[in-house]
């Protein structure tokens, strides 16, 4: 299928590994132009010719705003902007719980949305396809159990989607989120470990009881979400606004 993506401007963060790397690829692969920011800067060195990229922590609010600015400017415009930055947050019972961490995970899962947005808007105006896309997670629109920092930062994310949607809407630019369940990779091991550890279980328990809530019992891989994102990116998905949309495998709850 033809996205006819090619030569689109596209900024992702995060885009060294994992989702991010897979939504990187599929751009670069479909001949948009790409660029990215992460931390990890072994990450980045290691990415495809092609992509543009900067190490940019995304808890510092003024250098991810600079990175946008200077990559929109960079590209002579934006088409589309994939918010992918996040982490794990802090696991563990309410009153155990680190502000400082608390903070940091809204910060980086949140804050630095409305940052790159209010960055990307004036470009995606005048954009003749333009759209957004922000990194949910299963956790935006169920509870989850130990995790409630990263939660409440997903459903802020699935707020701030609608929000935008209705307020960027006369401007024609179209904004959805996609709400992974369980990604393959590292980092959903570490988050399975952790609640294995918190709970007083093992690794292998831990993930019987997630796959449990599933309908299809298997790991959603990265490409599968950067492949949804990339059609809501296409002028294929021009009518696609204000959505919330899992990859997840039908999954009824995250204990």
């Amino acid at each position: 299928m033809d996205l006819q993506l090619e030569g689109a401007r596209v900024i992702v963060t995060a885009g060294a590994g994992g989702i991010g790397r897979a939504i990187v690829e599929g751009f670069l692969t479909a001949g948009a132009r790409v660029a990215t920011c992460d931390i990890d800067e072994a990450a980045l060195a290691s990415l495809p010719p092609g992509v543009t990229h900067e190490a940019v922590d995304v808890a510092d609010h003024t250098a991810l705003a600079d990175f946008v600015q200077r990559m929109a400017e960079g590209m002579d415009g934006l088409d589309c902007l994939v918010n992918n930055a996040g982490i794990a947050g802090p696991t563990g019972h309410i009153e155990d719980l680190d502000v400082a961490e608390i903070e940091r995970c809204l910060s980086i899962c949140l804050t630095s949305q409305f940052v790159t947005i209010g960055g990307a808007v004036p470009f995606l105006r005048d954009s003749a396809n333009p759209s957004i896309v922000n990194i949910s997670s299963l956790a935006g629109r169920l509870g989850f159990r130990l995790r409630s920092p990263y939660a409440a930062a997903k459903w802020g994310v699935v707020g701030l989607t609608k929000s935008m949607a209705l307020e960027l809407g006369p401007d024609r630019i179209r904004v959805n989120a996609v709400l992974p369940g369980l990604v393959e990779g590292e980092r959903q091991r570490r988050v399975l470990q952790s609640r294995a550890d918190a709970r007083g279980i093992s690794f292998a328990e831990a993930e019987a009881e997630a796959f449990s809530f599933t309908s299809i019992r298997d790991y959603v891989t990265p490409q599968q979400i950067a492949d949804q994102i990339l059609f809501l990116a296409s002028p294929r998905g021009r009518t696609i606004s204000g959505q919330a949309l899992s990859v997840c495998g039908d999954t009824g709850m995250l204990g």
